[in-house]
């Protein structure tokens, strides 16, 4: 199976039964823009057709996971439309319905639209130091992309409020403390640890892990329904026009490039 990237955005390799998904826009901390979006949702489609392939292992390559999507191309939009706000969400169902079982390899920083998508992978493994934020309301934006029913469902109503209404960061040692990451391991080993991991998953016969994770996802999602639900994009809509959210989004990238 080829690659499949934006310029280079996004890199796919599949040697069966593991395939690697790596986000290759490490200038850019793999930030999240339209383009590599669309990508990530293309792979996600093309993967699940892969019947060799047993676990889908996605990771970032340079310093970080992923810092979210890119606040450049949302400050940048001459008008937001709710399909153009609703992409994210696709991204996070299109990673959610893979029946592949994947994994999220995350470290650096995960933030935002970021942390979402490693939520839509069915297991985390984390490297020490590893920052995660959720920073959505300090920058002017509820949180879209499905993002609260599945922070309620991971982590209980009382943590994941004060994860999205107090947005402080938190390291990956007190992320799996919450349960937010299955495993926190060295930072000088953690691709390879990360890639073991997902090859000793990928040994069970692909047929039962897919049946294992029909149902589990099948039990998540009966928790707090999320997938298909486009609300969040009309909610996001709104505040890109209001004024007030608008100016503290810009006040936010102003100070970020001083």
């Amino acid at each position: 199976m080829p690659a499949v990237a934006p310029e280079g955005e996004l890199q796919l390799s599949l040697a069966p039964p593991l395939a690697v998904v790596t986000l290759s826009r490490a200038p850019r901390l793999n930030a999240l823009s339209p383009p590599l979006i669309d990508a990530l949702i293309d792979a996600a489609h093309r993967l699940g057709d892969a019947q060799d392939c047993h676990v889908v292992l996605l990771r970032g390559e340079g310093r970080a996971f992923c810092a979210g999507f890119d606040l450049d191309t949302l400050a940048g939009a001459a008008a937001l439309t709710v399909d153009d706000a609703d992409l994210g969400r696709r991204l996070v169902d299109a990673w959610s319905a893979l029946p592949q079982l994947a994994v999220a390899a995350v470290h650096g920083v995960c933030v935002g639209g970021g942390l979402l998508l490693a939520t839509a992978c069915d297991l985390r493994i984390a490297a020490a130091g590893t920052r995660f934020a959720i920073p959505e309301l300090d920058l002017g934006l509820p949180l879209a992309w499905g993002g609260v029913p599945r922070l309620v469902r991971l982590l209980g109503p009382t943590l994941a409020a004060q994860l999205v209404f107090d947005a402080t960061p938190f390291d990956a040692e007190q992320a799996l403390a919450w349960r937010l990451v299955n495993r926190v391991v060295d930072a000088q080993t953690f691709d390879a640890q990360a890639r073991a991991w997902a090859a000793q998953l990928g040994r069970h016969p692909g047929v039962v892990l897919r049946a294992a994770k029909r149902r589990f996802a099948a039990a998540v999602e009966a928790l707090s329904p999320t997938l298909g639900d486009t609300r969040d994009a009309a909610e996001l809509v709104a505040a890109r026009a209001d004024p007030q959210a608008d100016a503290v989004l810009r006040r936010y990238l102003a100070e970020r490039r001083r």
